[in-house]
């Protein structure tokens, strides 16, 4: 497409997108309570594929009440629920865009998809604040797809994180995601990578300065509920799948890529770009280690996770949502690195690996059985909400509680419930490393 063509579509967009910012809410605030809708449960998804598969199935019909909501994205207007609104689902458009994934997109909308790094935390700020919607004892389910480390998972597995881990963004020019950059050809020798966390000077180094978003920690109790539904689900698989996932046999470390899907209970990191290799995977695997204090298990990486959870937490900060009642849902459709004696190059770009169309298909059939068994269980477990036992929320423990990561509260152990006149841009930290 010519560019000239893409940038009319964008200030086209970009018109339509403004006016529909321009409504006045609090009209739509006063609107009566039979107009506000309550859902028990929230699907969360990020590009079509993975929104399209919740369509057409017999369980229950989202399209039956669809609301156009001021701040979603223009691809992407409306908010999609069953008729009596215990269902709702979003598609929020994508950080980024996979190589992969374009052949799912018309010519006339990879404009608008390339390259909108803010998609998710636009939509998901939007739709939380909403006066269209109670949030309060919602079920939020992210579903989406991901890469995958074959040291723990494989593909068409499906994946619950407890942490969500914001790595850097590999192949730009400047200290981006929380990292500083150096191109790995100009490290000093006794480096394994080179991206350092920002404030420090070594790769093994916590950060010295952070910003909130680097790690979110969702409910485990909850986690665990969600793996024992999925894990009664028939997962789907492929022949191209099985065949590739067989190179990786031959590798001790990677038994688990060369295995099945399964369900798996391990931690999502976080990036904009969408890279491949061992050495990028094994620098941000130690990277999620290392922000967790050694307890995040990275397997899956992803492009909008730790946006939608800010949103979600800002949320929860303003009594709109419960950041106890969010389960994050990743499954694996390619593999993050290659196996011995493949190009990581290969790998990415031209690798028939067989493992986006059983992804797909996996986050409706683990996922029905999540969203069946939150309904099913209203009553007896999930109105009143499932107490967490472990800390949730952010690095800052702006909703209360001592995260069990970074450096501890940075507001003393009382959530954030007034508005804080002297903010800062960075807390800085006290040396330290695992």
């Amino acid at each position: 497409m010519r560019l000239s063509t893409i940038a009319g579509r964008l200030l086209a967009s970009a018109a339509i997108f403004g006016l529909s910012l321009a409504k006045p809410l609090n009209a739509q605030a006063k609107r009566s309570a039979s107009y506000v809708v309550a859902p028990k449960v929230f699907i969360i998804d990020m590009f079509p594929p993975e929104g399209d598969i919740w369509y057409g199935i017999p369980e229950f019909n989202l399209l039956e009440h669809n609301i156009t909501v001021p701040g979603l994205s223009p691809l992407f207007p409306d908010v999609h629920c069953t008729s009596n609104g215990e269902i709702c689902q979003l598609v929020t458009g994508e950080s980024g865009m996979h190589p992969r994934s374009i052949r799912w997109y018309p010519p006339s909308m990879l404009g608008l998809t390339i390259k909108l790094e803010i998609n998710a935390a636009s939509s998901i700020t939007a739709l939380t604040f909403s006066p269209l919607f109670n949030f309060t004892r919602t079920y939020f389910l992210i579903a989406g797809i991901a890469g995958v480390n074959p040291e723990i998972a494989t593909l068409g597995s499906v994946t619950f994180a407890r942490y969500a881990v914001q790595v850097p963004n590999p192949s730009q020019l400047a200290p981006v995601a929380l990292q500083y950059e150096f191109d790995p050809r100009e490290i000093p020798a006794n480096f394994s990578t080179g991206y350092i966390p920002q404030g420090s000077v070594v790769p093994s180094e916590y950060p010295q300065s952070i910003y909130g978003t680097e790690v979110f920690e969702v409910n485990d109790a909850l986690r665990q509920l969600a793996i024992g539904f999925a894990s009664t689900a028939a997962l789907n698989d492929s022949a191209a799948a099985v065949a590739y996932r067989a190179n990786y046999a031959s590798t001790a470390a990677y038994a688990a890529g060369a295995s099945g899907p399964s369900v798996v209970g391990c931690d999502v990191a976080t990036s904009d770009v969408y890279f491949s290799g061992s050495i990028l995977s094994t620098a941000f695997e130690n990277t999620t280690k290392l922000f967790t204090n050694g307890s995040g298990v990275y397997c899956t990486t992803a492009q909008e996770d730790n946006a939608t959870l800010e949103a979600l937490l800002r949320g929860a900060i303003n009594n709109l949502t419960d950041f106890g009642r969010i389960i994050v849902m990743r499954t694996a459709s390619d593999f993050d690195r290659q196996y011995v004696g493949e190009d990581a190059t290969f790998n990415l770009l031209y690798a028939d690996q067989g493992g986006f169309e059983p992804a797909i298909q996996n986050i409706y059939l683990a996922g029905i059985k999540v969203v069946e068994g939150i309904l099913g269980g209203w009553n007896t477990t999930f109105a009143a909400g499932v107490t967490a036992t472990n800390y949730i929320g952010d690095i800052f423990g702006s909703l209360g509680g001592v995260p069990d990561f970074g450096p501890g509260s940075a507001f003393n152990d009382n959530p954030v419930t007034v508005k804080r006149s002297k903010g800062k841009r960075n807390v800085y930290l006290r040396r330290s490393s695992i």
